[in-house]
């Protein structure tokens, strides 16, 4: 169990940071670009992935769903394919690393920016699990993918849940959850051990604030673990992160909290039927793993928890190489 405060608290320190060419000082306290307009829309067939011809599959690419949203994924490599969901706020950048090593070991891997998200467009609405999860059903079915291993960090694992509960597993022959939201991270009389509602009002009327500040200090501190007395800090990490979280728009990454926070995916964990693996980090501060990892792993069934002591949140970033390795071993089994 994870006896750290979640990250409502943190304590305060100072640290320089280049941002665009630009040095500021930061003041780290409480946890976690420019809304371009949207491009104007091209006709729907010209922005259709073609997946009928492998070699014609471009590394980079845009599909439109149903309800007009452009939706911008990477697919790299050949073989088995992986698809990897990321958390909120970031992109498809949050797992190149990730991306990089499977696909260099025989897999085909394939990551979108969620809708809101990176470089896809910024719909007012659809900013739900739902929503999110059709996205993710409309890309599947337009590359006609399939036997695939679904993989989702913190809001991407709330996506592969809810993706596995509406859509089913006829796509899908595993799935990873990492430092994911289900069961609920919000406080019920059903989930005692969830986070208050006052925690995520708070994350709201920071955002709103300085969304821009909001996002350093989250990054500076609980998200990578770097506010713990021995951590070795990456100012790099930092940037990137805040650099991913300002390219979302800001009512997408407003709503999305309530979407990661609120949804409950119980039902959906439920009616998982391929292997699963859970990862969690027992020092995650954004997700506490006892409200989530521990719970996810009785509700799916013949499910395989794997916990990273003192893991942060971003294992992928923190403990890179032990999660490249299991995420390889998974795919492969």
């Amino acid at each position: 169990m994870n006896e750290h405060e979640p990250a409502s608290v943190l304590p305060t320190t100072r640290r320089r940071l280049l941002v665009g060419g630009v040095a500021a000082a930061v003041t780290l306290g409480l946890p976690s670009a420019a809304n371009a307009t949207d491009p104007p829309p091209a006709p729907r067939s010209a922005r259709r992935p073609n997946s009928t011809l492998h070699h014609e599959r471009r590394s980079m690419s845009t599909f439109t769903t149903k309800d007009d949203t452009q939706i911008y994924y990477k697919d790299w490599g050949s073989g088995p394919v992986v698809s990897f969901s990321h958390g909120w706020p970031l992109s498809a950048d949050a797992w190149e690393a990730q991306m990089f090593h499977l696909a260099s070991n025989g897999f085909r891997c394939i990551a979108h920016d969620r809708r809101g998200h990176g470089r896809s467009s910024q719909p007012w609405g659809g900013n739900d699990m739902d929503t999110y999860a059709d996205d993710l059903n409309e890309l599947f079915s337009a590359l006609d993918l399939k036997g695939v291993t679904m993989i989702g960090h913190s809001t991407g694992g709330g996506e592969v849940a809810r993706y596995i509960g509406r859509h089913g597993t006829k796509r899908v022959a595993r799935a990873v959850l990492m430092g994911a939201v289900p069961p609920i991270m919000l406080k019920t009389a059903a989930n005692p051990g969830g986070l208050p509602i006052e925690v995520f009002d708070g994350f709201r009327k920071a955002y709103l604030a300085d969304r821009s500040q909001f996002f350093l200090e989250i990054a500076s501190g609980p998200f990578f673990g770097f506010n713990r007395p021995e951590a070795k800090v990456s100012q790099g990490m930092i940037q990137s992160w805040w650099l991913q979280g300002m390219m979302t728009g800001h009512k997408n990454a407003y709503d999305c909290i309530k979407a990661f926070s609120e949804t409950d995916f119980t039902e959906d964990l439920k009616k998982f039927d391929v292997p699963t693996l859970i990862i969690h980090g027992d020092d995650d501060q954004i997700v506490p793993i006892g409200a989530s990892a521990l719970l996810s792993a009785k509700l799916v069934r013949n499910s395989v928890l794997k916990v990273y002591p003192g893991g942060s949140h971003s294992l992928g970033d923190t403990d890179r190489d032990k999660l490249n390795a299991d995420l390889l071993a998974f795919a492969r089994s």
